[in-house]
C-alpha cells in the first residue's frame, strides 16, 4: 500500500523529463528544410544558365546567396534564440525560407533569384542553430540527448539526400521554378508545425547580443567573397576587387580586436590557443571548402558544360550527399572506437582520391557510371569527414568550452562551405577564359565567327559561349568554350583534392599524439563526451 502513492509522482517525472514528441518533429522537419533549401540549386545550374543567362560569376552567387547569411548569421541567431523565445525564431525561419523561395520562384531575372536565395539564406541561418538547440533544451539526461541529436543529424543528412531528388524531378518534368515552389510549401509546413506543436525554450542568462562581432564579420566576409567571386570577371587587378580585398582585411582584423574585447564574443580567441583546436578549424574550413567546391564542379559539368537534365544531374548529388546518412550508424561506431583525427584523415584522403580521379575524367564523358567510383569515394570521404571534425574540436578543450567550441567549428564549417563555389567558379573561369581566348586567336575560323565569339565571350564569359545556338556566328566557336571549360574545372577538382589533401596531412603531422593526451581529463565523462561527439 504505501509503494501506491509514489508511482504517480514518479510517472509525472518521467514524462516531464520526456522530450516532447512535437518538439521534436518540429526541429527535424526544420533543419530538413533548411538543408534541402541550401541543396537544391545545386541541381538546377543548368538551368539557370539555359534560361537566365547569367554572365561571369552571376551564376556563383546564386548558391553563396544562400550560404552567406547561413555562414554569418547563424551564430548570432543562436544568442537570439536563446534571448528571446527559440520558438518564434523556428517559425520565423521557416517564414523568411517561405517568402525567399516564393520570391526566387517568381524571379524575372537573376538578380531577383539573389535576392529570394539571400532571403531563403537568412531563414535558414536561423533554423539551423535553433531547432538544434530546441530539441537539446528539451532533454534532461545525457541518453536522451544523445538519441533526441543523432535524429537531428539524421534528419539534416535526409535533407541533402532529399534536395536533389526534388531538384532532379521538378527540374526535369517541371521548371526550376517549380523546385522552389516545392520548397516555399515545405517552409510553410514546417511553419505551421513550430507553431502549433513546438514547446518554447530560452535561456537568457550570461547571454548578450554581439553588435560589433557580428557587423565586422559580416563585412568582412562579404567583402572576401565579392573579391574572390568576381576577380575572374572584373580583373583580379581592377579596383573594385582590389578595394574589396583590403576591407576585408580591415574588417577582420577589426572583427579579431572586438572579439578580443567582447564582454559576450561571437567566437572565443583563447580557443584557437589550444593547438588541437587550431588545427581542427583550419581543416574545418579546408576540408569543407574541397567537398562544396566539388559538388559546385560537378553541378557545373553536368549542367551548364554538358547540359545533361537535372534528373541526371540529381544521381551525381545523391553519390555526393546520399551516402552520409546510410553510413550514420558505422560513422557514430567508429568514432566511438577510433581517434576521431584517425577518421578525419581517412574522410579527407578519400576526398583527396575522388577528386584527383574526377580530374581524370574527359569532359566529353556524359556515361553517368564514370562518375560512380570518384564521387562515391569524395562521398564516403565526407560521411567520415563531417562527423569527425566537431568530434576533433570539442574533445580537446575544456568541457566549460565544448559548446563554445562546437558553435565555432560549425561557423568555420559553413564559411568553408561558403568559399567552395566562390574559389572553385573563380580558378575555373579564370583558366577556361584564358584557354579559350588563346584558341580562338589561332583558330582557323573565320573573321566574323571569331568577332561574334570575343563579343559573347568578352559580355558572358565562356559558359555563355558554351550555351549559345550552334547555328549562330559564335557557335562555330562552342566547342573551343566547351574544352576551355572541361580543362578549367578539371583544374578546379585538382584545386578541391589538393586541399584536402592538405588537411589531411595537416592532421597526420600536427596531431600525432596530441588528442588522446588533451582529451584524457575529459574520458571520465564518458556520456556527455558521446553527446557532444554526435552534436
Amino acid at each position: 500500500m504505501s509503494d501506491t502513492p509514489a508511482s504517480p509522482p514518479a510517472a509525472s517525472a518521467a514524462a516531464r523529463a520526456a522530450l516532447p514528441l512535437g518538439t521534436l518533429v518540429a526541429g527535424c522537419l526544420a533543419v530538413c528544410l533548411a538543408q534541402i533549401g541550401l541543396a537544391i540549386p545545386a541541381t538546377l545550374n543548368g538551368l539557370f544558365q539555359e534560361h537566365l543567362h547569367p554572365v561571369g560569376s552571376q551564376l556563383t552567387w546564386i548558391s553563396d546567396a544562400f550560404l552567406l547569411p547561413v555562414a554569418v548569421l547563424e551564430l548570432t541567431f543562436g544568442v537570439l534564440g536563446d534571448l528571446f523565445g527559440r520558438k518564434r525564431l523556428l517559425v520565423g525561419g521557416a517564414a523568411l525560407m517561405c517568402a525567399g523561395e516564393a520570391v526566387a520562384a517568381g524571379a524575372m531575372g537573376i538578380h531577383q533569384l539573389w535576392v529570394g536565395q539571400a532571403l531563403a539564406g537568412l531563414g535558414a541561418a536561423a533554423l539551423f542553430p535553433t531547432s538544434l538547440a530546441m530539441i537539446a533544451a528539451g532533454t534532461h539526461t545525457g541518453a536522451q540527448r544523445a538519441r533526441a541529436i543523432a535524429l537531428w543529424a539524421s534528419s539534416l543528412s535526409a535533407g541533402g539526400f532529399l534536395a536533389p531528388l526534388l531538384g532532379g524531378i521538378t527540374g526535369t518534368y517541371g521548371s526550376w521554378r517549380s523546385a522552389f515552389v516545392v520548397v516555399a510549401v515545405l517552409a510553410a509546413v514546417s511553419a505551421a508545425v513550430s507553431l502549433w506543436l513546438a514547446g518554447n525554450s530560452r535561456a537568457p542568462e550570461g547571454r548578450s547580443l554581439d553588435i560589433g562581432g557580428q557587423l565586422t564579420i559580416g563585412a568582412g566576409l562579404f567583402a572576401l567573397l565579392y573579391a574572390v567571386i568576381q576577380g575572374p570577371a572584373d580583373g583580379w587587378g581592377s579596383a573594385p576587387v582590389v578595394l574589396a580585398f583590403v576591407l576585408a582585411a580591415v574588417f577582420l582584423g577589426l572583427f579579431v580586436a572586438a572579439e578580443s574585447r567582447a564582454r559576450s564574443p561571437l567566437l572565443r580567441l583563447d580557443l584557437f590557443r589550444n593547438r588541437s583546436f587550431a588545427v581542427a578549424s583550419v581543416v574545418a574550413v579546408v576540408g569543407m571548402f574541397s567537398f562544396l567546391g566539388t559538388a559546385y564542379a560537378v553541378s557545373i559539368r553536368l549542367g551548364p558544360i554538358q547540359h545533361q537534365t537535372p534528373l541526371r544531374t540529381a544521381f551525381a548529388f545523391l553519390l555526393l550527399n546520399g551516402i552520409t546518412p546510410v553510413l550514420t550508424p558505422l560513422t557514430s561506431r567508429l568514432l566511438h572506437r577510433l581517434p576521431a583525427r584517425a577518421l578525419l584523415t581517412d574522410g579527407l584522403a578519400l576526398i583527396a582520391a575522388g577528386d584527383f580521379l574526377a580530374a581524370g575524367l574527359d569532359a566529353a564523358d556524359r556515361d553517368l557510371t564514370s562518375l560512380i567510383l570518384p564521387l562515391g569515394l569524395v562521398g564516403v570521404g565526407f560521411a567520415f569527414t563531417v562527423s569527425s571534425i566537431t568530434a576533433t574540436a570539442v574533445n580537446t578543450v575544456p568541457l566549460p568550452l565544448a559548446g563554445m567550441a562546437s558553435a565555432a567549428t560549425n561557423l568555420l564549417r559553413d564559411f568553408g562551405f561558403t568559399l567552395g563555389p566562390a574559389v572553385i567558379g573563380a580558378v575555373a573561369l579564370s583558366q577556361a577564359a584564358s584557354r579559350v581566348t588563346s584558341a580562338l586567336t589561332t583558330s582557323p575560323l573565320n573573321a566574323q565567327s571569331r568577332a561574334a565569339a570575343h563579343e559573347v565571350l568578352k559580355e558572358g564569359g565562356p559558359l555563355a559561349l558554351n550555351s549559345v545556338p550552334a547555328a549562330s556566328p559564335p557557335g562555330a566557336a562552342r566547342a573551343y568554350a566547351f574544352d576551355a571549360l572541361g580543362h578549367g574545372y578539371a583544374i578546379g577538382f585538382v584545386v578541391c583534392g589538393s586541399a584536402a589533401l592538405f588537411s589531411a596531412l595537416l592532421v597526420v603531422t600536427a596531431l600525432r599524439g596530441r588528442e588522446a593526451a588533451e582529451s584524457a581529463p575529459r574520458a571520465e565523462d564518458g556520456t556527455q563526451r558521446s553527446v557532444l561527439t554526435t552534436g
